[in-house]
């Protein structure tokens, strides 16, 4: 006799992504598959808890398998199912695992099973890479390489920007957004690692310059960086945030140029530079993953780069980077109109 309970199938969770990308209810679905609509709704609400969450058939299903198992030696990502949801939920959006594990430490603080470093992330990912499951997790990751590069020993407490400054340095007014002109950079790979844009955002107004690169040497990217910043007032120009790639190995040069100081995120914490982070994301959108930068024009860049200015932020009370930088670079017009009006 068939269970009256029996769990949901691969190609019923199939049935449900189709029909949820088609905007039908979760009734509808469960008329569909002769099951209650309670099922249906248990089942997406574990994945889609938000209109941004995404409900992947494969991955939930593996999910469910898994979970089923009576393993031993599980890690903690295995162990404990509300963890599990979190990261994979995390994963599909396309964040990477080290914004996950920076996520989950704001968003659960007091939770001790809700707590992840992104080093056991990538060991779950990687630790049955040969599985459906663990294909499918590695294809959901920014740059999915079948296998981890080893972490040489002598790489581990080597130095390899010379006189970098730390985060830890930066004043900690440039974490509130109260004033203008502190920037986050970074590089945007492009397919095989052969490719290459630059990119810099104001973490108060959001405003964003995209640069083409011709390669990834120090001193190319620094210029362009120079170049592109330069054409703002000092005012705006006073910091920038980078991760430790050594593109910025010339960072003193840019400092010089720019009147900028420069200070580096600690490795693998990209949540330090999240504004950018964000930023390169809706960047994706014009560029997505697999693009080959050496084909793209200046001109599509700087299309790209209008469009990303000229759009509305809810996070900036729905005005656009041009206008918030526009705001900015009106203050010091003032104060100059109101020392004069004194001096008068």
């Amino acid at each position: 006799m068939e269970k009256s309970h029996k769990r949901l199938s691969l190609s019923e969770r199939i049935i449900i992504e189709t029909l949820l990308k088609e905007n039908k209810s979760k009734t509808y679905i469960a008329i569909q598959l002769n099951r209650s609509t309670s099922s249906v709704s248990r089942e997406v609400k574990k994945w889609v808890m938000k209109p941004s969450d995404k409900y992947c058939a494969e991955l939930a299903h593996w999910y469910a398998t898994e979970a089923n198992k009576n393993k031993r030696n599980q890690d903690k990502i295995n162990t404990y199912p509300r963890l599990k949801i979190f990261v994979y939920r995390g994963l599909l959006k396309g964040t990477t695992p080290e914004l996950i594990a920076g996520q989950i430490k704001i968003k659960h603080p007091n939770d001790p099973i809700m707590t992840i470093s992104h080093e056991a992330i990538y060991q779950h990912i990687y630790r049955h890479r040969q599985s459906i499951l663990g294909k499918k997790l590695i294809k959901l990751l920014p740059y999915h390489h079948h296998k981890r590069r080893d972490k040489r020993k002598f790489n581990k407490n080597r130095i390899r920007i010379k006189d970098q400054v730390s985060i830890d340095n930066r004043p900690e007014h440039i974490q509130l957004r109260e004033e203008a002109g502190h920037w986050e950079g970074d590089l945007m790979i492009g397919i095989g690692q052969k490719s290459a844009i630059a990119t810099v955002v104001e973490r108060k107004t959001r405003y964003t310059f995209i640069m083409q690169i011709s390669n990834r040497k120090s001193k190319t990217v620094t210029h362009e960086f120079a170049k592109s910043l330069n054409t703002l007032p000092k005012h705006i120009r006073k910091s920038m945030t980078y991760d430790n790639g050594l593109e910025m190995a010339n960072h003193k040069w840019l400092t010089n140029q720019t009147g900028m100081d420069i200070y580096f995120a600690h490795p693998y914490s990209s949540w330090e530079r999240g504004t950018n982070e964000n930023t390169n994301g809706l960047i994706r959108r014009f560029f997505p993953k697999g693009t080959d930068f050496n084909k793209i024009t200046f001109k599509q860049l700087k299309q790209a780069e209008h469009n990303l200015n000229d759009r509305p932020r809810k996070v900036l009370g729905f005005k656009t980077p041009n206008e918030m930088m526009q705001i900015e670079l009106n203050k010091i017009k003032y104060q100059n109109l109101e020392k004069n009006l004194t001096f008068n």
